[in-house]
């Protein structure tokens, strides 16, 4: 599986009582799909997955599957701190239909790089999903070096890598890594297009749940050398990165679908989004509605 262009890290909706709001995750799903998205992440950071019981995370995955009916690929979050809870992750989400894990780095423990290829190389053998890696030291203190990815890289069942970071450097020693086999694909929305110029396949975007038709026709435009026009909607949406920094993932995402009747709330520790920001997340939720209307 060779995964490319725009992947959107869903958010999880809520219903005002907590409850998953299995409704509006359909609903989400099917805009996903009519705005080209090429694959799905469910149960990532972005989707709160650390809120989840194993029950919804399994019923999240399998909602997901059902809706797409193949049409694309889905990818499930099963990172977690230890590595024989993280295959027993892997595998509960193989189990539910999922087509791909995403594996993040082992949050708060601080594995060595030796410790990291260990790790993986013990999910990749026995979770019995394909993998992609990930990256974003930001969130779990402990940074996946590019010499180690090269060390993964070779193995069958690991097939990509999510580096969250846009520092150009790093990317300058990742490109070489990419292959028919092994994807590159950016997490950070406001480099992507830069990454993707530079060699990378793809991004798992955070701001495609609210503009997917954009990501999809950024990427589409990539893919085909129409830069220009890539990087002037690229340069529409920064405003919309800008917002989603304002407050901790997925807090101003959420604030933007709940103002597109998606989901009601999120689950603590998180809160909504500050009253301070309200008449911005006005404004960003129509500018998202003004582009995607623009691309229909």
């Amino acid at each position: 599986m060779h995964l490319s262009g725009s992947i959107t890290a869903l958010a999880t909706p809520f219903t005002v009582a907590g409850e998953i709001d299995f409704v509006a995750w359909r609903r989400l799903l099917d805009a996903q799909l009519a705005g080209g998205t090429s694959a799905v992440v469910v149960a990532g950071s972005t989707g709160e997955a650390a809120t989840l019981s194993d029950q919804e995370y399994s019923r999240l995955i399998e909602a997901a599957v059902a809706q797409i009916g193949g049409r694309i690929p889905v990818l499930a979050g099963s990172g977690l701190s230890g590595t024989a809870k993280t295959i027993a992750q892997t595998r509960l989400a193989r189990s539910s239909g999922a087509d791909v894990a995403l594996v993040v780095t082992p949050p708060y423990v601080r594995p060595t790089q030796a410790g990291l290829v260990a790790h993986y190389w013990e999910v990749a053998e026995h979770g019995g999903l394909p993998l992609v890696l990930y990256n974003v030291p930001g969130r779990t203190g402990c940074d996946l070096l590019p010499e180690t990815v090269a060390r993964l890289a070779g193995h069958q069942n690991i097939v990509g890598l999510k580096e969250a970071g846009g520092d150009e450097s790093r990317w300058q020693a990742l490109y070489p890594l990419a292959s028919s086999q092994f994807a590159l694909l950016s997490g950070d929305d406001p480099t992507f297009v830069r990454a993707i110029r530079g060699g990378a396949a793809g991004v798992i975007s955070v701001a495609s749940n609210v503009v997917p038709r954009a990501f999809s026709a950024i990427c589409r435009w990539l893919q085909a050398g129409e830069f220009d026009k890539a990087e002037a909607l690229d340069l529409r949406l920064q405003a919309l990165y800008d917002f989603l920094g304002v407050e901790s993932n997925p807090i101003p995402l959420k604030a933007i679908l709940h103002r597109m009747g998606v989901g009601a709330g999120l689950r603590l520790p998180l809160l909504s989004l500050s009253a301070i920001h309200a008449d911005l997340a006005d404004r960003i939720t129509q500018l998202c509605h003004d582009i995607e209307t623009q691309l229909q």
